[in-house]
């Protein structure tokens, strides 16, 4: 199997929605410097996705003379190019932030005052599974519950075979809790039918995110998000979800979260959440779709076209 994960989805979409007659003209790698070879003919591009301290990137950017092996770096958050601009001094002549997107984008599920409370979980379980657990073990109201959707597999069988053990105890954990529905591993797509499905967001990451696709897709299709406030989330988030002070102490942020939970149930169908939602989706829809995002990479591209064509000329 090989990985999926929101680096994949994003590179997927770009040719899908980009031209891909324009975008022969380019070398587009992700993430990892020199992952595919450069390209002698096209224009170079690291399309940056990964947080700038991974240890499998830091030594590549430290070494000042790679910086001008490629023509550009595209970052997913201004959070993420300053990062990097502070870490390895990339020029900032060469380096731009296009923003992930989604496409799909369902009607929202109001939720009401007495229904069931459906919470999911979507991401890597060393992103604050073990913190999500806690809060769940916190709160004793039989109408709230979370699916996790949570696994080593989605990058890939290599990937799985080396970590999946180190997990195991956390997922077996998910499993035990009574108000926590383990699911595993699911596909991007499954994911998506089924998240109308749901009224609450809860991540509450420990990694430095530098974008969050997940964070888009759910506020994008109308779910309340409870997120600490940690790495680029402020900037992929906007004003939308309760956000938590990040802490370093995990067991007091799983209280935190817990208490966030069960305050946002008693407001969540009040008429000022219900407009606060719809606004919310209509921003995601107008900034975050792969719509608006195709403009913004062709004007990208085309514009970098036409610089390399009036220096050959």
């Amino acid at each position: 199997m090989n990985p999926i994960g929101g680096t994949e989805i994003q590179y997927n979409m770009l040719f899908k929605y980009v031209d891909n007659n324009l975008l022969n003209n380019f070398q587009i790698t992700t993430s990892v410097p020199e992952k595919e070879p450069l390209s002698k003919d096209k224009i170079n591009i690291l399309w940056v996705q990964n947080s700038y301290d991974q240890p499998n990137l830091a030594p590549w950017f430290q070494d000042k003379s790679n910086h001008d092996k490629y023509d550009w770096y595209v970052f997913n958050s201004h959070w993420c190019a300053e990062k990097y601009r502070m870490a390895f001094q990339l020029p900032s002549k060469k380096c731009t932030v296009i923003k992930n997107a989604v496409d799909s984008f369902k009607k929202r599920t109001p939720y009401k005052t007495g229904e069931p409370l459906k919470i999911i979980f979507t991401s890597t379980p060393w992103r604050g599974l073990n913190v999500l657990l806690g809060a769940m073990q916190l709160i004793k109201n039989p109408l709230v519950t979370c699916d996790v959707y949570s696994s080593t597999k989605i990058y890939g069988s290599a990937f799985d075979e080396q970590n999946k053990k180190r997990y195991e105890p956390l997922f077996e954990q998910a499993k035990e809790l009574k108000n926590v529905n383990y699911k595993g591993h699911a596909s991007n797509e499954e994911i998506l039918n089924n998240i109308n499905n749901y009224h609450l967001y809860v991540y509450p990451n420990i990694w430095e995110e530098t974008s969050c696709i997940s964070a888009i897709e759910a506020l994008g299709n109308g779910l309340h998000g409870i997120v600490t406030n940690y790495g680029a989330l402020y900037e992929t988030c906007s004003e939308w979800p309760t956000y938590i002070q990040y802490q370093r102490d995990y067991k007091y942020l799983s209280q935190l979260f817990s208490f966030a939970i069960q305050g946002i149930m008693e407001v969540l169908d009040s008429p000022g959440m219900h407009n606060q939602l719809d606004s919310q989706q209509n921003f995601y829809k107008k900034f975050y779709s792969w719509n608006g995002r195709k403009r913004e990479w062709t004007n990208f591209l085309e514009g970098v076209l036409n610089a390399r064509h009036s220096k050959i000329t």
